[in-house]
């Protein structure tokens, strides 16, 4: 079974497969938006799956992955956990973490000057 929910902001699409049960992608939802809806991050859009695996004998059998872009960088998130609280708690921390270091990062014209051994200026004139 696969479902689907969109939400309009941020444009992050939040998709299941397997037995996920509705409480689950509820609460991913909740933990979620509260990573990417944060004031002061660029844009964000991408993708956020949740699966649980069908064996009943596997150790993790809920894994997610995020796929998400902030801004103009890439930000993927991957977790596996026993149970579907653990997971989404789990991808949320991973997440704010990424998507902090996606924040934060000065890839967007506003580096440092070079210092002046590397070519850059001197700081007297």
């Amino acid at each position: 079974m696969t479902t689907d929910s969109t939400r309009r902001t941020p444009l992050v699409r939040l998709r299941s497969d397997g037995a996920v049960d509705e409480a689950t992608l509820a609460y991913a939802r909740t933990k979620i938006d509260a990573v990417l809806a944060r004031p002061g991050l660029p844009a964000v859009t991408g993708e956020v799956r949740i699966a649980r695996a069908a064996a009943h004998h596997a150790g993790h059998p809920w894994s997610a992955t995020a796929d998400v872009r902030v801004g103009r960088r890439q930000v993927v998130a991957v977790a596996e956990e026993a149970t579907g609280t653990e997971l989404v708690d789990r991808l949320q921390d991973r997440l704010r973490r990424q998507t902090d270091k996606a924040a934060h990062a000065w890839d967007d014209g506003h580096g440092t000057t070079a210092p002046p051994w590397r070519g850059g200026e001197s700081g007297t004139a």
